[in-house]
């Protein structure tokens, strides 16, 4: 935790990992997810959830980042979706 000069906290940075994944939906639609899975790998088959129903739709991992902090996610933390599921590894 940083304090400012003027007396008030700034608060702590979000870190998180982030995978690019290709969606299987014969689109060929590219999207970041929030990555909780420590073993997943690039080529890895995974479960994610798209559209306002969260309707689970299989993906390719294609990148992966590490250690992300907020103000250089590629998608706003706060917006954006978890991987659900690895389906292969």
């Amino acid at each position: 935790m940083i304090h400012s000069l003027a007396g008030g906290v700034i608060r702590d940075m979000k870190i998180c990992d982030f995978a690019k994944v290709e969606l299987s939906n014969g689109m060929s639609e590219v999207r970041w997810y929030i990555n909780p899975f420590l073993q997943l790998k690039v080529g890895d088959k995974v479960l994610v959830p798209v559209g306002i129903k969260n309707e689970l739709v299989e993906a390719i991992v294609l990148k992966i980042e590490r250690n992300v902090n907020e103000q250089v996610a590629p998608v706003p933390i706060k917006r954006a979706k978890e991987i659900f599921k690895i389906i292969e590894k």
